[in-house]
């Protein structure tokens, strides 16, 4: 017979650096799902990634108190703020620009986030991220 699905939990955790304090301990304890399971499982899956990027998570809870979990791609923000040297985007995209990204670098985020985004093709998952890129106050460039 199957597990019965609980619920779905989702979190953005750094990589190989998922730890019991909030909000993984929280989120998977009122599941009463065990946590340093879930920590060692992770870090495990996620230590080829450059540490400290967040990865995002969706982890699924079984009835008999197990669970799975699916890590996506780093989220497009963080690898255009890391691509273009800045800290944060811009309090108003459209007036006042922060960065620069090349059509090169949005290739390479194009590449990197292909499984997970819903493009026909790369040339699409570019304009994506370029849209992205766009809205959080960078020049795109080429």
């Amino acid at each position: 017979m199957a597990k019965k699905v609980v619920g779905y939990i989702k979190l953005q955790v750094k990589a190989g650096q998922a730890n019991p304090s909030p909000p993984v301990g929280p989120a998977l304890g009122q599941r009463g799902l065990n946590i340093m399971e879930f920590c060692k499982a992770f870090n495990a899956a996620t230590q080829k990634l450059e540490p400290g990027l967040p990865v995002p998570v969706i982890i699924t809870a079984y009835s008999d108190r197990t669970f799975t979990f699916i890590t996506k791609s780093t989220p497009a923000t963080t690898l255009l703020k890391k691509a273009a040297g800045i800290s944060s985007g811009s309090k108003r995209p459209n007036t006042e620009k922060v960065g620069k990204v090349t059509r090169k670098q949005l290739e390479e985020i194009a590449k990197a986030k292909e499984p997970d985004l819903t493009a026909a093709d790369l040339d699409a998952a570019v304009r994506t991220i370029a849209g992205s890129a766009r809205s959080m106050g960078l020049v795109v460039e080429g």
